[in-house]
């Protein structure tokens, strides 16, 4: 084996993805196998993405991870469920006579390091943007090219749709065994070019009560949460669809703010209750109603969507996306460095009429809205070939920060 390459490192990055209906409680724990299906949005990377780097080496003593710039724990369950998954598809393979592209044995151990720009667990999706990323490089670097859904799902449920780009279902699936519980898309990233994204940071902070406790809790306690699984979300899902395949934006923002409602609902209903909003989200809410009110629309011209945070994720089409951004900066004013306060794509600055401001009827809250983030559909996991981009130097770790 002496061409063999004393270490082989592949970088991806992978996409945050906002759920418009949504996946909360799982039916199987260690599947991770929910109790329902959902459909999400991909965001853009050039706005916030995850980035991946795995190594593998023959010189490497163990498995080792880095987030953020800090070690952490290798040993932590869902990441041993990746790693296992995909050494157990990279043995298939190989074992099933395909031609291996790389001549590296699947018993090496890998060095990961991964970053995100943009808060980790302020409820703004990074485990699925994390997850999806780390299945996708675990995936080029071992040689593995089957359906990554279950590998990322293993990490965290979500992920599986960060796997696609534009609109993505993540089906429920009926086996035990998981194998059918997939993310699919429904329409690609080009699909709905109108549409637009701004996500509200109202808090960094990473959330009291984690993802996993709070659904598990909600399974074991909330009637309205299996309610809401049996009786409601197949007939959202199926509407979804239809609302996203003929870009009806009414019909989409109104549905997406009730399965947001109901999502926290459910929250509320799980004994002793869970509330990931804070008084500054329900104001956001307030907000979203009476702009909507203004213009007349009796179902949304702007959308609202929370997930398990405090951070709001807005929709709405470009032609509006610049009054929306000035009502928000009239009623969470920036305490300082208002010229941070929008961060992403451009928008361009709107007048606010004296009657928008009446009919937002609250008192402004300096500071409530921390900053801005505009972004848009984006496509799924990317290769990053510029050697250059690695996040682990020639010897397998991180480079230096810059």
């Amino acid at each position: 084996m002496a061409s063999e390459k004393p270490i082989v490192a592949v970088t991806c990055t992978a996409p945050v993805n906002i759920a418009v209906i949504k996946y909360w409680g799982k039916r199987d724990e260690e599947l991770i196998l929910p109790i329902n299906s959902s459909l999400s949005v991909t965001l853009h990377q050039d706005q916030l993405k995850t980035t991946t780097t795995a190594a593998i080496s023959k010189d490497f003593a163990e498995d080792r991870i880095w987030l953020n710039g800090q070690e952490e724990d290798v040993g932590q369950p869902r990441l041993q469920a990746c790693l296992r998954e995909i050494r157990r598809l990279a043995r298939k393979r190989r074992s099933s006579g395909d031609e291996d592209p790389l001549p590296l044995s699947v018993s090496y151990k890998v060095h990961v390091a991964s970053v995100n720009n943009f808060p980790t667990a302020a409820g703004l999706a990074s485990s699925a943007a994390g997850y999806a990323c780390l299945a996708y490089a675990l995936a080029r670097v071992y040689g593995v090219e089957s359906d990554l859904s279950e590998v990322a799902r293993r990490g965290s449920g979500s992920a599986c749709r960060s796997l696609h780009g534009g609109f993505v279902e993540w089906q429920m699936g009926e086996r035990a065994d998981g194998k059918d519980s997939v993310a699919r898309q429904v329409a690609p990233e080009l699909h709905w070019p109108e549409l637009r994204v701004l996500i509200l940071v109202v808090s960094a902070e990473k959330k009291l009560m984690g993802s996993t406790v709070g659904m598990q809790t909600s399974v074991e306690t909330s009637p309205l949460l299996r309610f809401r699984a049996k009786a409601v979300v197949p007939a959202r899902m199926a509407e979804m669809t239809r609302c996203i395949k003929e870009r009806d934006f009414q019909g989409f923002g109104q549905l997406t703010m009730k399965d947001s409602n109901q999502f926290h609902a459910t929250c509320l209903d799980t004994f002793p209750p869970i509330s990931y909003l804070s008084d500054t989200s329900r104001r956001i809410i307030h907000l979203v109603h009476c702009f909507n009110a203004h213009h007349g629309q009796t179902k949304a011209r702007v959308a609202y969507t929370f997930d398990a945070g405090p951070n709001a994720v807005i929709f709405t089409l470009d032609n509006t996306v610049a009054e929306f951004v000035a009502a928000v900066r009239h009623s969470f004013p920036p305490k300082s460095n208002g010229d941070k306060f929008l961060k992403g794509l451009p928008v361009r600055p709107a007048p606010l009429s004296d009657e928008l401001k009446a009919a937002l009827g609250m008192d402004p809250t300096p500071g409530g809205v921390k900053y801005i983030i505009a972004t848009q559909v984006g496509p799924g996991p990317q290769i990053l070939d510029d050697p250059h981009a690695h996040l682990l130097g020639p010897d397998g770790l991180p480079k230096p920060a810059v």
